[in-house]
């Protein structure tokens, strides 16, 4: 199995990828991490962990993979993920095709924006404007700190990112 991981080019949560490196690994789940960095440059989260993507995600589709993690952190809203078609786009691919896709904290806007939320319930930060993302999408907000819901699963906040990533693991079928 293989889980794709996308994260952003600068200021992602280094600590959701460490963890999630760790616990597909140890479930024998091989984790692939994309970005769009143009060439082959390194990725700095907001810690300091460098990651180099093994792949770019603007030419991806869910095609060989099992489950898609977007990444949470600052670099979410600096680089303006909601508003990036390719990544929308790749988040729609594996909802249609009934694979897992995890978002968590601030990333669940870009899950929102993929349009993938009609009728299903999320758990989503307290601010407002992923409330209105979801209302504008037709999605429900859940009073849960974690959620799944139709190969969507969803994370209020990254304080809960060991308990979201095992649910993961179990909606994929490994745990």
């Amino acid at each position: 199995m293989r889980a794709l991981i996308v994260i952003t080019p600068r200021n992602f949560r280094d600590e959701t990828v460490s963890l999630a490196r760790l616990l597909f690994g140890k479930w024998g789940v091989t984790p692939v991490i994309a970005s769009y960095t143009k060439g082959e440059k390194e990725c700095v989260g907001t810690h300091g962990a460098i990651y180099k993507p093994e792949l770019n995600a603007t030419k991806l589709t869910s095609e060989g993979f099992d489950a898609l993690l977007v990444v949470d952190g600052p670099g979410v809203d600096e680089y303006k993920l909601h508003d990036f078609r390719p990544l929308l786009d790749l988040i729609k691919d594996f909802v249609s095709n009934k694979k897992v896709v995890g978002a968590i904290g601030n990333s669940v806007k870009v899950v929102a924006r993929a349009n993938v939320i009609t009728d299903r319930t999320i758990s989503a930060p307290k601010d407002e404007e992923i409330s209105r993302l979801v209302r504008i999408y037709r999605g429900r907000e859940s009073e849960k700190p974690i959620e799944y819901d139709k190969f969507l699963l969803t994370a209020r906040n990254p304080q809960s990112a060991e308990q979201f990533l095992n649910a993961m693991l179990e909606q994929m079928g490994v745990k």
